[in-house]
C-alpha cells in the first residue's frame, strides 16, 4: 500500500535514515515505515517541510526536472535586502554547480514584512546587533544543491536561516519541528496537481 508523509525536519538533522557518528538522521526523530524514503533532500543546516513516500511514481514526478513543482522557502538573510537584489533573484543569477557556472531559472521572490510566524530555531541564529536582517519568500521549480544559499550570496545577502515552507499546495502551517503528518492518497494527488 502506498503511503505519504509530511514531516517538519528540524535544523541539524540529515534527510536520510543513516548518519555518521555524531549526526542525527530522520530515524532518530520520526517513527516511519521502513519502506518510505524522502522525496528530494533538505540540507542538514536547513529546516522545514520534507515529504516521504514508498510510491515510486509520486517520488519520480516530484523529483523530475520536467515537472515544474513549486517549492517555497522562507529565507532570513543578512542585511536589508534591496529591490535590485529581489529583481536579480527573480530573473535568475549565476551560481556554481559542481565547478560549472549555472544560471538559475526565473523564480518568484518577494520580501516578507517583519518576522514570519515560525518557531525559534534550535540552536538560535547567531546575529550581530549591528547588522540588520531581512526575510524573503523564494519559490523555485528546480532544486540544485544548496541553490537558495548560493542565490542569496550571489546578490550580496548571505543566508542565515532557511526554511522550506511549502511544496506544491502543501504547507507547514500548524506544524512544529519534529512534527509528522500522514497524507492520504487524495491529498498526495492534489499535491502533484498543485504545481
Amino acid at each position: 500500500m502506498n503511503r505519504y508523509f509530511a514531516v517538519y525536519k528540524p535544523y541539524g538533522v540529515l534527510s536520510q535514515f543513516t548518519a555518521p557518528k555524531g549526526k542525527l538522521s530522520l530515524k532518530e526523530i520520526f517513527r516511519l515505515p521502513s519502506d518510505v524514503y524522502p522525496v528530494g533532500r533538505l540540507d542538514e543546516d536547513s529546516e522545514g517541510l520534507l515529504l516521504l513516500t514508498n510510491d515510486a511514481h509520486f517520488q519520480h514526478r516530484l523529483s523530475s526536472p520536467q515537472f515544474l513543482h513549486e517549492k517555497e522557502y522562507w529565507v532570513q538573510v543578512e542585511g536589508l535586502v534591496t529591490d535590485h537584489a529581489i529583481r536579480e533573484l527573480s530573473q535568475g543569477v549565476l551560481i556554481n554547480i559542481k565547478g560549472a557556472t549555472y544560471r538559475t531559472k526565473t523564480c518568484k521572490c518577494s520580501p516578507i514584512e517583519g518576522d514570519p510566524s515560525l518557531p525559534e530555531r534550535i540552536p538560535p541564529i547567531r546575529q550581530r546587533k549591528s547588522i540588520p536582517v531581512s526575510w524573503l519568500s523564494i519559490t523555485l521549480t528546480e532544486g540544485k544543491n544548496r541553490q537558495v544559499r548560493k542565490m542569496t550570496a550571489a546578490v550580496g545577502f548571505p543566508t542565515l536561516r532557511l526554511v522550506r515552507f511549502r511544496s506544491g499546495n502543501f504547507a507547514l502551517t500548524g506544524m512544529l519541528p519534529g512534527d509528522m503528518r500522514e497524507i492520504d492518497r487524495k491529498e498526495a494527488m492534489e499535491l502533484l496537481r498543485g504545481g
